[in-house]
């Protein structure tokens, strides 16, 4: 089995067969990354495919310098910022409406745990404000949240992913966490209010 680095360069040199390996074992990885970023699954399939064109269009300019998958992750970024751009208007639900599907409309229901439902209802819950107020945020500070706290990359690596200076990292990462406490306060009162 080839190495990441051998399999760059053969892919380099335009060996599909190389970018397709490289692409298999970088797929998931990405994938889970759009999904967070876009939080949406067709969004995320079509924001992956992007990132691989992108990166196969770019591999000859692959220096090395970085490992492979903090490169991709920087063409993830730069491709969701520039979905994001393209795509202005957020798409905000309520977890209380049902799902439209094929096959009509589908309820939203818990699953069972081993939490209490006051729990598992308050996870739920919890989770869904964070998503949401994620959602609300300025794209910078949303990309670097992810990145640091469900990603858990370094402040340095985020700043070479981003192609920014850390200052400005710790800058975005503070903005943002000030920035959602403050929806998810926000949210908290929209919901009293129901």
């Amino acid at each position: 089995m080839m190495s990441i680095k051998e399999l760059v360069e053969k892919a380099g040199r335009g060996d599909l067969r190389a970018f397709e390996d490289l692409l298999v074992h970088y797929q998931d990885r990405v994938f889970s990354h759009c999904l967070r970023l876009t939080a949406n699954s067709d969004d995320a399939q079509d924001l992956a495919q992007e990132v691989f064109i992108q990166a196969f269009r770019a591999i000859k300019t692959f220096r090395h310098e970085a490992d492979f998958g903090t490169w991709l992750h920087r063409i993830t970024v730069n491709s969701w910022l520039n979905w994001q751009r393209r795509n202005k208007k957020l798409l905000i639900f309520s977890l209380d409406n049902p799902v439209n599907t094929s096959n009509g409309e589908v309820i939203r229901e818990l699953a069972a745990g081993e939490d209490s439902p006051l729990e598992a209802v308050e996870r739920q819950e919890l989770s869904a404000a964070v998503r949401t107020a994620l959602d609300r945020l300025a794209p910078e500070y949303r990309t670097v949240l992810i990145l640091r706290e469900m990603e858990g990359y370094s402040y340095e690596e985020i700043a070479r992913m981003l192609d920014c200076s850390l200052g400005t990292v710790k800058s975005r990462i503070s903005r943002g966490r000030r920035d959602i406490k403050k929806e998810i306060i926000k949210l908290r009162c929209e919901w009293d209010e129901m």
